[in-house]
């Protein structure tokens, strides 16, 4: 810190300070070396403490200009050197507790000399650039004693009590977490230090007099630590001891085992512990062991959602430091004054807690390596972290001005005018009116930001001409309002069956769930319930009035906005309401939509647009979470994308963890085709590209589980190898892959489509894996396709991946799950049914042994190509396409509707003339055998000129909008039933290509 000239109004201030060191240096016998330090009387004129330091122990400052500590801090290591030498010639806990304040008193001038004089040392390696080294060097302070303290105590009561053991025969340790700014590295000059004791399992200590339990033993260790660093002697303290944060806070065990600490935090863990947790660290004792314990408890501090309801637990606590402001005076405080280092602080911190679980490198202590995430994720503009990170760290230059002065804890401006100018002149303004100006701007601009983050005045107030406003709402949803009332209020704003919304919001409001609610719960609740009220109705006015408005510029606006103007608000709250059912015990999401207007204004298009959708987000509520970035929800990732997402996703999980795996799989698809579906109601997506995107989310996964069952099986069977008397060469190693058949293989699923499996192998007779465990190839192998079938349709708590049907396989249900690529041909070969090639048409490889999947690709090629009688070829198609009518058409059952897929002139029949097309023509024409998809099909008969271009487009236009039609409906849940006069035209040109190329074999035949 440079000292600028002082301003005539406090120049005679800061002279007599300047004079009153001076007078108490002279009487101080300083070595002549010491004396002419330059920085001296600036250091003794702003802190008393080291004034005092020097009178008590002149010596103090040779030694650490002997050691260049004035330049530069000392290394961790020297620190631990230096203090183990001096703690080895003590034989008491007196002997102990002195030397331990001795150094840190040495430690502690250094550290202050050296903020002080920043500019003096700026050219020395490790020189103080910032409060940050400042802070920095007092945790390594605290650090190094309380390891110094722990690890001579535990050596000097050996004998008395022994030591606690691990079964393997290692010593345990008691386990230090520091907790807040120690945890963070960050301490300020005179801090207390947080600690929380622990140790891994309960037994008895071996090898001194007198045997103890762990819990007894660490806690007797424990409370000889705290006195030795705590308590005040003739020489000081160390550092006062903080232990409230453990749980259950004062008068509860001091210490606490793995075991006990889970139960704790799993059954009653609060919303201030999590903040607490984020910056703890294991500090001294068994390091390893206090990270495992962290491990085990990030799912206590960080949640696996985006989690909201860490914003209101962090305004709770706020406002009960507001009160505390007010009831002590602590307006001048500027830790937790309005605008101060806590407001900042917990800026930084509600990013942590809400979206730790999701952005993993939030997780971190560092406030500072926190700040610089925050900046890597562009979760705040740059330049306001900039400005943050500025202002936070000129409070905290203040806060270590105010505890140099007198080694004492305080953050409360100085009332004199002789310490308002002692700060001045330490961080280099002109007096204290400048400096009082700079911190008022800076406060006000913390504070800006923390009330916009944090603050709850923001709430939307829905107008009179879109809906009532929120109070109104309120008292509805409070049942301030009689029966009469409330759905005269209903009616008003829209509601066409009032007294049914009513019924509703009654049967939520009295539900076993909602009285069974903790008292925080219940209050987002209440919260939430009349603001989304006053939106759904705001949303609803907005959607009718739509037609005289300019379009939105959301992506989500048109589309979407087309389905919702057909759903009243009552539709919509009744789609509602079961996802908010369906998260009462999850009450973060409640938080969720009433903090993010986005995240609630896209559930209520969704759900107006989609009953699908809204069952989908009330059955896997976690979906929450990918309504608070519409761009990434409207626009899928491609394969790229997709796969790293996923491979991230279960990078963070132990390869072992199948359950957790599969869950996270599941979680995976369930948000990929909720982004998807938006997509798709939106309009933002033509219908191909939404089939694709559908296709390509089930092959990256069905990818992913051939992997992971691989993996499995090899781990356990070893590799399969091929066998060496049929011609192999050794290393030959076999391998599966996954074909994909109808819609699948045909790159047209849509929501909720079952996969059509069939599973190859190239493994040869009589070969077996190299596991120690041998099984034969085919064995293996079968059992992988069980392994895959397992993972894709096992139910677990997020559903299913996957229906699966394998009935395609070679001779279906009666064949052998898996066959082998030789044994799969000579079937196609020689005893497939025609319905059979049909489906080879749509087949496609689409995961697993990447040689064998070309292998398969070229057989696929050489079956579709083989010459086939047209005549007997078409009556086989026509024949069993009747059979499917006679079987699945409704038209019989329902003559008033048309069924998309199984009538007349549906989509059916469009891929029956494909298939019969490609296996009557493939072998003039092999393009028809590159694509498995019906449309790229059509496309290739045009330009193979097999058939008319025209009546080629009238099938292409038809099949699109049958698909488009089939896709919306299923979003809808509306079948693939539709008005019987829908789609007239396309089915009678359907109908009429049908007829003259199937029934009567015309090849020239039009279908106008």
């Amino acid at each position: 810190m440079s000292v600028s000239p002082s301003s005539s109004a406090s120049g005679a201030q800061r002279q007599q300070l300047i004079d009153a060191a001076r007078d108490a240096l002279a009487d101080i016998p300083l070595a002549s070396r010491c004396r002419g330090l330059p920085s001296l009387l600036h250091v003794t004129t702003v802190s008393r403490f080291v004034l005092e330091s020097l009178q008590r122990d002149p010596a103090l400052l040779e030694r650490l200009a002997e050691h260049d500590e004035l330049r530069r801090p000392p290394s961790r290591e020297q620190m631990h050197m230096r203090l183990h030498e001096a703690l080895s010639a003590c034989n008491s806990e007196e002997a102990l507790a002195t030397t331990l304040r001795t150094l840190r008193r040495e430690w502690m001038v250094g550290i202050i000399w050296r903020d002080l004089c920043r500019d003096q040392c700026a050219s020395s390696e490790g020189s103080v650039k910032s409060a940050w080294d400042t802070a920095a060097a007092v945790s390594q302070l605290a650090e190094v004693m309380v390891q110094g303290a722990l690890g001579w105590l535990e050596e000097f009561l050996a004998p008395r009590w022994g030591r606690a053991w691990y079964k393997d025969g290692g010593v345990m340790s008691l386990i230090v977490l520091g907790m807040g700014k120690l945890g963070a590295g960050e301490l300020n000059l005179s801090s207390d230090i947080d600690l929380i004791f622990a140790y891994t399992h309960d037994g008895d200590t071996q090898g001194g007099k007198r045997s103890l339990a762990h819990l007894d033993y660490f806690t007797r260790m424990g409370q000889k630590l705290i006195r030795a660093l705590d308590s005040t002697t003739v020489d000081g303290f160390v550092f006062r001891v903080d232990m409230r944060l453990r749980p259950l806070g004062e008068g509860s065990p001091l210490v606490a085992s793995f075991a006990a600490l889970d139960r704790y935090y799993l059954e009653q863990g609060r919303e201030w512990e999590r903040f607490a947790l984020v910056k703890a660290r294991p500090i001294a004792g068994d390091i390893e062991a206090g990270e495992a314990l962290l491990e085990r408890l990030a799912p206590f501090i960080y949640r696996r959602y985006i989690d909201y309801g860490a914003i209101q637990s962090l305004r709770d606590t706020k406002a009960m430091i507001n009160r505390e402001v007010r009831r002590r005076g602590l307006h001048d405080n500027i830790k937790l004054g309005a605008g101060g280092i806590r407001e900042a602080e917990f800026v930084v911190q509600v990013f942590q807690l809400v979206r730790g679980g999701r952005d993993t490198e939030l997780q971190t202590a560092s406030l500072r390596r926190a700040m610089e995430t925050l900046s890597a994720l562009a979760l705040l503009p740059s330049e306001q972290l900039t400005a943050l990170e500025s202002d936070y760290l000129l409070l905290r230059d203040v806060e270590h001005v105010l505890q140099a002065m007198d080694d004492r804890q305080t953050q409360d401006l100085p009332d004199n005018d002789a310490d308002r100018e002692r700060l001045a002149l330490a961080l280099g303004r002109a007096g204290w009116p400048q400096l009082e100006a700079e911190l008022d701007a800076l406060r006000q601009r913390i504070h800006s930001v923390f009330d916009a983050i944090i603050s709850s005045d923001d709430e939307p107030q829905a107008d009179d001409a879109n809906g009532p406003d929120v109070p109104e709402w309120h008292a509805l949803w409070q049942g301030d309002l009689d029966d009469e009332e409330a759905c005269a209020t209903l009616s008003q704003y829209g509601f066409v069956e009032p007294s049914r919304s009513l019924s509703l919001l009654r049967g939520l409001a009295n539900s076993h769930a909602a009285r069974a609610m903790q008292r925080i719960g219940q209050q987002r609740l209440d919260a939430l319930m009349p603001l989304l009220l006053a939106s759904i109705v705001s949303e609803y006015r907005q959607t009718i009035d739509a037609d005289s408005q300019p379009a939105e510029h959301s992506p989500s606006s048109a589309r979407l906005r087309v389905h919702y103007r057909d759903q009243p608000p009552d539709v919509v709250l009744a789609r509602i309401l079961p996802l908010i059912e369906a998260v009462l015990r999850r009450t973060a999401y409640l938080s969720l939509l009433r903090e993010s207007d986005g995240a609630r204004t896209q559930l209520i298009r969704l759900c107006a647009a989609s009953p699908w959708v809204a069952e989908e987000l009330a059955r896997y509520p976690h979906l929450l979470d990918e309504l608070l970035t519409p761009e990434t929800l409207y626009t899928p990732p491609d394969r790229e994308s997709l796969t790293t997402a996923l491979d991230m996703a279960l990078l963070r999980i132990a390869e072992d963890d199948e359950e957790a795996q599969l869950e996270a799989l599941r979680m995976f698809k369930h948000a990929q085709v909720l982004s998807v579906a938006a997509s798709d109601l939106a309009g933002l997506r033509p219908l191909m590209q939404v089939s694709d995107a559908l296709t390509l989310i089930a092959e990256v996964i069905v990818e992913r589980v051939v992997q992971i069952a691989w993996r499995r099986m090899v781990g356990r069977y070893g590799q399969p190898q091929a066998a060496l008397d049929q011609g192999n060469e050794p290393g030959d190693a076999p391998g599966m892959a996954v074909i994909g058949y109808g819609k699948l293989g045909g790159i047209e699923l849509g929501y909720g489509s079952d996969l059509d499996l069939v599973f190859i192998h190239n493994g040869t007779t009589g070969g077996v894996t190299d596991g120690p465990r041998q099984l034969d190839n085919n064995v293996f192998f079968t059992r992988l396709g069980q392994r895959i079938i397992h993972m894709l349709t096992v139910v677990t708590p997020s559903g299913v991946l996957y229906e699966v049907d394998m009935r395609l396989r070679p001779s279906g249900n009666a064949g052998l799950l898996v066959s082998s690529l030789s044994a799969f041909g000579d079937y196609q070969r020689q005893h497939a049914w025609t319905w059979e090639h049909q489906a080879l048409v749509r087949a496609r490889a689409i995961a697993g042994h990447s040689q064998l999947q070309r292998d398969f690709e070229q057989l696929r090629r050489d079956i579709l190509q083989q010459p086939r009688d047209r005549s007997a070829l078409r009556q086989d198609v026509v024949s069993m396409r009747h059979k499917m009518r006679a079987h699945l058409s409704s038209s019989k059952t329902h003559a008033d509707g048309f069924d998309l897929k199984q009538d007349a002139g549906g989509m059916v029949d469009i891929e029956f003339i494909d298939q019969y097309a490609v296996l009557a023509f493939a072998s003039e024409h092999p393009a028809l055998c590159e694509w498995s998809d019906n449309v790229r099909i059509l496309e290739t008969l045009s330009e193979c000129g097999c058939w008319p271009s025209d009546a080629i487009e009238a099938l292409h236009d038809a099949y699109l909008r049958y698909r488009d039609a089939n896709h919306l409906n299923a979003l809808a849940k509306r079948g693939a039933r539709v008005a019987a006069t829908a789609f007239a035209k396309d089915r009678e040109r359907v109908t009429a290509c049908w007829q003259h190329w199937m029934e009567e074999g015309s090849v020239e035949a039009g279908c106008r």
